[in-house]
């Protein structure tokens, strides 16, 4: 029997009998939460505890009903799933201010995995165990999922660890074949007729945006001309993004600014509007493509990683991760053209023939 401290809270660690509804059949290492803070008084509390829990196992008295957070109440032992996605949810918007960039992590990272549970159910491992196995291993999906359900199952005392389940994921590699080249871009840019559509569409291009940023931005300081862009806090923080070409802040009048007219509560709702319109316009790539081929263009400007990364609102560890493949090419080409140039560079030997020895 074993006291450990989790956060601020004291528990007990042991092998005991399977909890009701578990899938279990035999005793295991669980944990009791005691209710009582890690404190002098607590800590002697929880020895009181340890003492009695340890007799009971012994003379094989052992309950989990004085543990259980929540009695029997009408037909369902436990709260259900859709009670402790509540009180997850609750939980989370206290420690965060309700802005669309909070709204929308909460749809997309939690609400959409929680989507996929029975709601009426008493949360079980089973049940998080079946829902984890219906997403593929090794994807985005299953690392979602994992850690999702893992903060549900922490909330509600669910002895059952699901990150251990998240796999080997790691940021899906941009295929050069799928991305529109600048003339593909520019073409499309005039097959265009909505002028407020036509200028969100440049500004896509000429400043790798996210689709949500096009409605945080500073259009104001902007406007007066630079070309360089200021975005507000959307996902990520504050930051100022250079054109890539200069030349299209001209070219797509984007000096001019038409803003499409659209709203939505999460930044998801936003880049959703901008994604629909592309797909109306039956266009062969999506909004994000438009980022991806900011960042290549980067490279072949010769805009170091970090600063790149800087400007798109990202790690300069996903950037490397997202674009590794023209990463690794670019820099060897370069490295090799930097090599060739220098003059003292290492040359083969010149072999002279001194004469025709082929009559012997």
């Amino acid at each position: 029997m074993t006291i450990i401290i989790k956060g601020n809270r004291l528990y007990l660690r042991a092998t005991l009998p399977p909890r009701p509804m578990s899938n279990k059949s035999f005793p295991h290492q669980q944990e009791i939460a005691l209710g009582v803070y890690a404190t002098v008084d607590g800590l002697s509390m929880a020895e009181k505890e340890a003492r009695k829990v340890g007799f009971r196992l012994e003379s094989g008295e052992f309950s989990w009903k004085p543990y259980l957070r929540h009695r029997l109440t009408g037909t369902l032992p436990y709260k259900t799933v859709g009670d402790w996605v509540g009180a997850l949810k609750m939980d989370y918007f206290m420690r965060r201010a309700k802005t669309p960039q909070s709204l929308t992590t909460w749809e997309t990272n939690y609400n959409e995995v929680f989507k996929r549970l029975p709601g009426d159910q008493p949360l079980t491992e089973l049940i998080l165990k079946k829902a984890i196995a219906a997403t593929p291993p090794d994807t985005r999906t299953r690392q979602k999922t994992c850690l999702a359900l893992d903060k549900l199952a922490k909330i509600a005392s669910v002895d059952f660890d699901a990150k251990r389940f998240a796999g080997n994921y790691s940021p899906t590699k941009v295929s050069p074949r799928s991305l529109p080249s600048d003339l593909v871009i520019v073409e499309w840019y005039y097959r265009l007729s909505n002028p407020a559509w036509r200028w969100a569409y440049g500004m896509l291009a000429t400043y790798g945006l996210r689709p949500h940023e096009l409605f945080y931005l500073d259009l104001e300081e902007f406007s007066q001309g630079g070309g360089v862009l200021r975005v507000l806090a959307g996902k990520t923080g504050a930051r100022r993004v250079w054109p890539l070409h200069p030349e299209w802040v001209e070219e797509f009048s984007l000096s001019e600014v038409k803003l499409p007219a659209c709203h939505g509560k999460t930044n998801r709702d936003l880049g959703n509007r901008v994604t629909r319109y592309f797909r109306r316009q039956e266009m062969p790539f999506r909004p994000y493509d438009l980022r991806h081929c900011w960042a290549i263009r980067s490279m072949q400007y010769g805009l170091e990683i970090g600063l790149a990364a800087q400007q798109m609102g990202h790690s300069a560890t996903i950037h490397s991760q997202t674009y590794h493949a023209w990463l690794a090419d670019q820099h060897h080409q370069l490295a090799f053209e930097r090599l060739l140039a220098k003059p003292d560079r290492p040359r083969p030997p010149q072999v002279k023939l001194e004469e025709d020895l082929t009559d012997f």
